[in-house]
């Protein structure tokens, strides 16, 4: 099922049905102000298996990010991060960042394994944060690519319907998407470190 959302608007009944369908173990395609992504609520890590046979991979291989709509979820997921980290995240979100923080015990009760860091994102796009926000809890996100490199199924969400819509179970039409990634940001240790420069610009570190 395609969902049409215009001008980065979305109407209260579309939440509530992206809501249920997420509430209910569904897999959701939807825009970010980056590449389209894919993802489910956390609550229903099940989810991950589903996920990571789209992706042709294990899904212990599948490379995690939490979609949020603030900062206030991080001491959910994450240990104490620095004045100086909060400073930068605070100043880059919301925006085409994903921040690699190290992970609190509650990540690896989630993922059912060892995980020891995490990526948080917080998007500027209305879209996704309405979802988000209206879930009460984030999206584990996972970028949207396909095996053939076919930019088209990345963008465009009437294509990335017609690749993937028997799949998952809603698509999210926002618009033409973008074909860069976020910048990933190492907030692990003393020194920030730049993982992945994308399409978000970073100002001078430490």
């Amino acid at each position: 099922m395609i969902l049409k959302a215009y001008n980065q608007e979305i109407h209260s009944k579309q939440i509530d049905h992206i809501v249920q369908c997420l509430r209910h173990g569904g897999i959701i395609i939807y825009p970010t102000d980056t590449i389209y992504g894919m993802g489910v609520g956390l609550s229903n890590i099940r989810s991950l298996n589903r996920l990571a046979q789209i992706k042709y991979r294990r899904k212990e291989d599948l490379n995690y990010t939490l979609l949020c709509h603030d900062l206030s979820h991080l001491s959910h997921y994450c240990l104490p991060i620095s004045n100086s980290v909060f400073r930068l995240m605070k100043s880059l979100t919301p925006g085409p960042y994903t921040f690699i923080l190290n992970a609190n015990n509650e990540v690896p009760k989630l993922f059912q394994g060892k995980k020891k860091t995490i990526g948080i994102r917080i998007p500027d796009n209305k879209i996704v944060c309405q979802i988000v926000e209206a879930l009460g809890e984030p999206l584990l996100n996972t970028s949207l690519d396909t095996q053939d490199d076919q930019t088209e199924y990345l963008t465009d969400p009437e294509y990335i319907h017609e690749r993937f819509g028997k799949q998952v179970d809603l698509v999210i039409d926002g618009g033409i998407g973008q074909v860069q990634y976020s910048t990933v940001l190492d907030c692990t240790k003393n020194d920030i470190e730049i993982i992945r420069q994308g399409i978000g610009e970073v100002p001078p570190l430490n």
